[in-house]
């Protein structure tokens, strides 16, 4: 079957196929068509089953409408939500989405980006690994737009979506002091360096300090992010022995609660009776699993989404001037934060 052209819905409707161009790419009140003829011309595209060319279209235009996204590590359910949303809107402005994850393996990213300039796409959304500002200083001097989300780069200026990481693990890690927990060890995730990390551990410490908790380095581990669930039953096996004997876990990261639960369960270690449990990071398992996981939620359509609209007025020239947008958090209270007390002075299991 021959494909529908501009000319086909021109010579339909007895106009001019520029007049078409016109009004199939949004530019018909700019050029004077009334709006009873663009409708005209939308309802014959439409009954013709019109595709249009994007390859053409990006000639004519300079712009192949395709954005490339690079995430850390795909299989975390925190990357496959915002990449879904970024997608939900990136189609909203016409655009296509190329997604890659880097696997925390920096090299591979910039091997990635390198790869998405080749494809010609015409801006990027990045959730980095890198640990300096080379590569990113590199595509700021040549002009192309990209986004940075979730993770930035000290003392790099350039657009920027994420959370208050430090706020957040602060009042995770207050809840457990107020609910009587002394003894909290902080598991992080490697690499170390990543901004997340570094401002969570920091929400972390400045909890305990302001709460007259002395800060224990030794109850602080880091777990490889590439052998989770083995590295967290290493690190709990010690924790929760003399002479650590923690009485809670604030863990920076959903992956690592999971496994977290998977070896207290498997010890019956009851949560919170014998050690309470807060995660970084909330997902569909923590509101449904015995008990249910108190975690501090990320608004995770709202990152997408925002760093989409910057990207495109990036592409389509509208000066954004570095912006950095920083969300909220909130933290969501479960039962797994163990005993608190009420208004009245009466304590209650959570």
């Amino acid at each position: 079957m021959k494909k529908t052209s501009l000319s086909d819905i021109a010579k339909s409707l007895g106009v001019s196929k520029t007049l078409v161009s016109f009004v199939l790419n949004g530019q018909g009140d700019k050029n004077g068509i009334s709006p009873n003829t663009q409708k005209m011309v939308l309802n014959k595209a439409k009954e013709l089953n019109y595709k249009p060319n994007h390859i053409a279209r990006g000639l004519r235009l300079g712009k192949s409408q395709t954005i490339g996204l690079v995430v850390a590590d795909i299989s975390n359910k925190f990357y496959a939500k915002i990449a879904k949303k970024i997608e939900e809107v990136a189609s909203k402005h016409n655009y296509n989405l190329i997604f890659c994850s880097s696997d925390e393996n920096p090299e591979k990213e910039i091997e990635l980006i390198n790869m998405l300039k080749e494809r010609q796409v015409d801006g990027m959304i990045i959730s980095t690994t890198q640990k300096n500002a080379s590569v990113f200083s590199k595509l700021k001097k040549e002009n192309y737009p990209f986004v940075l989300i979730d993770r930035k780069i000290p003392k790099l200026l350039a657009n920027f979506t994420g959370v208050d990481n430090y706020k957040g693990a602060y009042e995770a890690t207050e809840q457990l002091i107020n609910n009587g927990f002394q003894k909290i060890g902080l598991l992080k995730i490697s690499p170390a360096h990543l901004s997340p990390i570094v401002e969570r551990e920091k929400g972390y410490r400045g909890a305990l300090k302001n709460n007259g908790t002395r800060v224990n380095n030794k109850l602080i581990r880091t777990i490889d992010c590439a052998n989770i669930r083995e590295e967290v039953r290493l690190v709990l096996q010690e924790l929760i022995m003399p002479p650590f004997k923690i009485d809670a876990i604030f863990s920076v990261n959903n992956n690592i609660t999971v496994a977290c639960m998977e070896y207290l369960n498997e010890m019956n270690i009851r949560i919170p009776q014998d050690i309470a449990l807060v995660s970084f990071d909330d997902i569909d398992l923590f509101r449904f699993s015995y008990p249910t996981i108190t975690a501090v939620a990320q608004p995770i359509e709202k990152i997408g989404e925002v760093s989409v609209n910057i990207l495109m007025n990036e592409i389509n020239g509208i000066s954004q001037n570095n912006k950095e947008v920083v969300l909220p958090v909130k933290l969501i209270e479960r039962r797994s934060c163990g005993i608190f007390t009420n208004n009245n002075g009466v304590q209650i299991e959570k």
